[in-house]
């Protein structure tokens, strides 16, 4: 069986899907982080919002299926508005200082979950179908929000992060489901 060509198309995504990609890696993995977990949270999730926001752009400028512009357009409009809600925090969020063996643990296991999403990310299959593959792209990108988010959660964070972290957990999860359901109904191979 002879392996499948890439469209010009396809190549053009998925390039510059690994650019989002290696950029998000590079400015997660190098944040400057601190004795704070509110603003160590803050600082590696601004990046990760950042490439989400990238990443639905990418597909819009290929896709004609409607629900994949739906939630790419949230996508959009809900990461950016988070970005804004941590920048706007970030200064004093950063300022909580959080036990040093909290720090640690949170630290470690944020390491984990980080690791376990960029591994997912960069082996997710791609094929011809662009709206498949950003949806085997996105799924790992939620689902490594929603558990540093939960992960966060388990410590004494600055009272204005909370409800966000709530929100992430929440507005991820269902954009999971609706990935997830799309993806049965358009026949995407996993």
């Amino acid at each position: 069986m002879r392996p499948c060509m890439l469209s010009n198309v396809a190549k053009n995504y998925i390039s510059d899907y690994y650019c989002i990609l290696d950029n998000m890696i590079e400015k997660m993995t190098g944040a400057k982080l601190s004795d704070s977990i509110s603003g160590n949270f803050i600082a590696q999730m601004i990046p990760h919002h950042m490439a989400a926001v990238e990443m639905a752009e990418n597909i819009l400028k290929y896709t004609t299926l409607v629900p994949l512009q739906c939630i790419a357009e949230n996508i959009v409009s809900s990461q950016k508005l988070g970005i804004e809600e941590m920048s706007r925090i970030q200064a004093k969020c950063g300022e909580m200082c959080s036990p040093k063996c909290d720090v640690c643990l949170y630290q470690r296991d944020t390491d984990m979950i980080i690791h376990n999403m960029f591994e997912k990310m960069r082996s997710a299959y791609g094929d011809n179908n662009i709206n498949c593959n950003f949806m085997r792209e996105m799924i790992p990108h939620h689902i490594g929000a929603v558990r540093m988010a939960e992960n966060a959660l388990k410590y004494n964070v600055c009272q204005p992060l909370a409800p966000i972290l709530k929100d992430i957990i929440a507005e991820q999860k269902k954009g999971i489901c609706e990935m997830k359901n799309l993806m049965k109904k358009i026949g995407c191979v996993c």
